[in-house]
C-alpha cells in the first residue's frame, strides 16, 4: 500500500506534468492565433488586445488570491523596463512580422530564445561565464539561424522580417537575464510577478492605443477566438502554468518547454493554414536546437548524486530564473 502522503506528491508531478505540456501546446498554438487574428486586426490590435486580456486574467487570479503587490519603487522601475522589453516590444515585432512569415517559422525562430539569454547574461549583464561548450553552442545557433534564413534570402525574399522575430528573441534573451540581475530576490510571488509584467505592459498600451489600435478591425468569429485565446491563455493562464513548472521542477528543466512549442507551431501552421515546411527550415532547427543544448552545457555527462542533484534543481539556469526566488547560495527568507 502507498501512503496517502507518497500519493498526493505522485498527484502533484502529474498535475505540474500536465501544466508543463499545456503551457507547449498553448505557446506553440499562440503563433497560429497571431496569424488567424492578423487576417482581421493590425499588428498594433493583436498585440494591445493579447495584452489587455491577459492582464485583465491575471488580474482575477490575483484578487481572488488577494497577493500583495510590491511597495518599493524600485521593484515598480524594474517591472516597466521588463513590460516594454518581455512583452511590448516582442509582441509588436511578431505580430509584424507574421504578416510575412508563417506561423511554423516564427515559432521555429522563437526557439533561439535560450542562445540569446546566454548571449545577454554573458555579454550584457555579465552574471554568466561562458566557457568554450557554451561559446560553440552560440556559433552553433547562429549557423542554425543561417541555415533557416539563408535559402529564402539567396531567392530574393527579404530577411528583415525573419530579423523582426530574431529582434523580437534577443528582447526575451534581455529580459530573462535583466530578472536574473535585477529581480530575482525581489520576494514577489509567481503569479504577482506575471501580473505586474503583463499588467504595465497593457497600460502601456492602452496609453498608445491612438498610435496603434485604432486602425479598422474586421471581426468574424475566427479572429475573436484568436484573441481572446492568445490573450486569456497565452499572455494569461499559461503564465501562471509555467511559474508552476519552474517551481516544482527548476528553471533548466522547466525551459525544456523551448523544445514542444516549435513542433506544436509548425504543425498546426501545416494541419491548418496549409502552411509550405522547406528542407531548410527543420534541417536549422535541429541544428539551432543542439546549439541549446551546448549553451546550456547539457551534453556534458556528470556524476549525479544526492546532493548534486539538490544543487542543480536549485541552480538558476542560463535561460533565466524563477520570479520570487533568491539565487542559488543565499538563504530564503
Amino acid at each position: 500500500m502507498t501512503s496517502p502522503a507518497r500519493d498526493l506528491a505522485r498527484g502533484s508531478r502529474v498535475s505540474i506534468a500536465v501544466q508543463f505540456i499545456l503551457c507547449g501546446a498553448i505557446w506553440g498554438s499562440s503563433f497560429l492565433f497571431m496569424k488567424v487574428a492578423l487576417t482581421g486586426m493590425s499588428p498594433g490590435q493583436v498585440a494591445w488586445s493579447r495584452l489587455v486580456l491577459g492582464a485583465l486574467t491575471l488580474g482575477i487570479f490575483v484578487a481572488l488570491r488577494r497577493d500583495r503587490l510590491p511597495r518599493r519603487l524600485s521593484i515598480w522601475g524594474h517591472m516597466t523596463i521588463l513590460a516594454v522589453s518581455f512583452c511590448v516590444a516582442p509582441f509588436l515585432l511578431f505580430s509584424w512580422a507574421q504578416q510575412y512569415v508563417t506561423s511554423g517559422l516564427a515559432s521555429i525562430f522563437n526557439a533561439t530564445t535560450p542562445i540569446m539569454t546566454a548571449v545577454m547574461a554573458w555579454a550584457v549583464f555579465r552574471v554568466e561565464r561562458l566557457g568554450g561548450t557554451q561559446i560553440l553552442g552560440i556559433l552553433l545557433g547562429i549557423v542554425g539561424v543561417a541555415v533557416i534564413i539563408g535559402p529564402g534570402a539567396s531567392d530574393g525574399e527579404s530577411p528583415v522580417p525573419s530579423f523582426a522575430i530574431l529582434g523580437a528573441t534577443a528582447c526575451y534573451g534581455f529580459s530573462l537575464a535583466y530578472m536574473r540581475r535585477f529581480v530575482s530576490a525581489s520576494g514577489m510571488t509567481a503569479l504577482t510577478f506575471s501580473f505586474l509584467n503583463i499588467g504595465i505592459a497593457a497600460a502601456i498600451m492602452v496609453a498608445l492605443t491612438p498610435a496603434v489600435a485604432l486602425s479598422p478591425v474586421r471581426v468574424d468569429v475566427p479572429v475573436v477566438a484568436s484573441v481572446i485565446l492568445l490573450g486569456c491563455l497565452g499572455t494569461g493562464i499559461a503564465y501562471i502554468w509555467s511559474q508552476n513548472t519552474v517551481r516544482a521542477w527548476g528553471p533548466t528543466r522547466a525551459s525544456t518547454v523551448t523544445y514542444i512549442t516549435p513542433v506544436v507551431g509548425v504543425a498546426l501552421g501545416i494541419v491548418i493554414l496549409g502552411e509550405p515546411l522547406h528542407w531548410n527550415e527543420p534541417a536549422g532547427a535541429v541544428i539551432v536546437f543542439l546549439g541549446i543544448l551546448l549553451a546550456q552545457d547539457r551534453l556534458r555527462r556528470r556524476p549525479r548524486t544526492t546532493e548534486g542533484a539538490a544543487a542543480a534543481a536549485a541552480a538558476p539556469s542560463q535561460t533565466g530564473v524563477t520570479p520570487g526566488e533568491r539565487p542559488a547560495g543565499r538563504a530564503r527568507s
